[in-house]
């Protein structure tokens, strides 16, 4: 198991708009896929641990841990993007982030690297339209033949998840 601690955003870096200037991505893995998210919302990596299942959340959010006195809502992606039944193993990890000013973790099969992508690397987001939510998607990273499918987790954490979330942890 490894651990990162990411450095807040200097000022003046909108982090709203989903991609740093930096260009730096954690890539991630959930099944087949490997994805991508802004290194800067980036708090922490941990080993998937056992959760404290809260009743009546809905089936992603798996339940809360304590992170040093903080309650971390847990919310697994392969649940979240409908991708199976996830299975744990060594490989499973955490990745604790800062989103919208709450600390929330996500469960993934494995994390690869940190991914630096130039401009040119970075193709906008297919139109699918309307059969689902995509506004979350910021575009596909390529290198070689490797392709990340980049995610503002701010906008895939929507509103209406982070309300939830503020009802379990409150």
């Amino acid at each position: 198991m490894f651990m990162t601690q990411a450095s807040a955003a200097p000022a003046g870096i909108n982090q709203s708009a989903g991609m740093s200037l930096t260009n730096e991505f954690l890539a991630f893995r959930l099944g087949q896929e490997e994805y991508g998210i802004d290194i800067l919302a980036v708090q922490e990596i941990r080993g998937y641990e056992n959760v404290t299942r809260i009743a009546n959340a809905p089936e992603f959010i798996k339940g809360v841990i304590n992170l040093r006195g903080t309650i971390v809502p847990i919310i697994d992606m392969r649940i979240k993007f409908g991708l199976g039944e996830p299975i744990y193993d060594q490989f499973t990890v955490v990745i604790i982030l800062n989103v919208a000013s709450r600390v929330v973790g996500m469960v993934v099969d494995s994390v690869s690297d940190v991914m630096t992508l130039s401009p040119e690397q970075i193709r906008p987001a297919p139109e699918i339209g309307t059969a689902f939510d995509t506004s979350y998607l910021t575009g596909l990273g390529t290198v070689g033949d490797r392709m990340l499918i980049l995610v503002n987790i701010e906008k895939l954490m929507s509103s209406a998840d982070m309300g939830v979330i503020e009802q379990l942890t409150a």
